[in-house]
């Protein structure tokens, strides 16, 4: 009898989604995962701080700003999924250094500051999310990034582009199917004025 069980990277995203479910936001539900040798050492969900009102009780301060997905992450009560479980990591003393976060969506800028400085080597994601900044950040540094495509899955052999990462023109990243990539340092062409 053959069991069909999912591969280490579908088995973590699946549960990075299933963390997105305690999400209190409003716009996105986002779930991440820190794990180390196949073992799972934090997760978060982006929602309020402990013991503050949650988003869905007192509405999204962003949708009556309308502030714009990407822009102005300040403007918000809430953690995001990858600042959470980089929390609770550290609130409970579990180093996560060398670790990998699995991410229902691509991390922003500000959570990608912090998986670099938290020394996470490698950044799962399934979904992309419009932040050029975090596009940057993952050019200039040493991590590696990975969009976990469920789709294409089982053509490994067959190299995608994928359009929502760099999400700026002139960058290409290509890479093939669940294979790890590391993003080159690419010059940054300038805007004519």
């Amino acid at each position: 009898m053959k069991i069909n069980r999912p591969d280490w990277d579908s088995y973590f995203m699946d549960i990075a989604r299933i963390v997105s479910s305690r999400s209190t936001c409003i716009r996105r539900n986002v779930g991440a995962l820190i794990v180390k040798d196949k073992r799972i050492l934090s997760t978060g969900y982006n929602g309020a701080p402990i013991n503050l009102k949650h988003c869905i009780d007192t509405g999204c301060m962003r949708e009556r700003l309308k502030i714009a997905s990407g822009e102005r992450h300040e403007l918000c009560r809430g953690l995001h999924a990858e600042q959470n479980a980089i929390i609770q990591a550290a609130y409970h003393g579990v180093s996560i250094n060398g670790a990998d976060i699995y991410s229902t969506h691509l991390p922003c800028s500000i959570c990608m500051k912090m998986i670099i400085n938290a020394g996470i080597a490698k950044v799962l994601y399934a979904d992309g999310y419009p932040d050029e900044l975090s596009h940057e950040f993952i050019l200039e540094s040493a991590i590696v990034v990975q969009k976990i495509d469920f789709e294409k899955k089982t053509a490994l052999d067959k190299t995608v582009q994928d359009s929502e990462f760099p999400a700026w023109p002139g960058q290409v990243a290509v890479r093939s199917v669940n294979q790890h990539v590391k993003v080159k340092n690419f010059k940054l062409r300038s805007k004519k004025a």
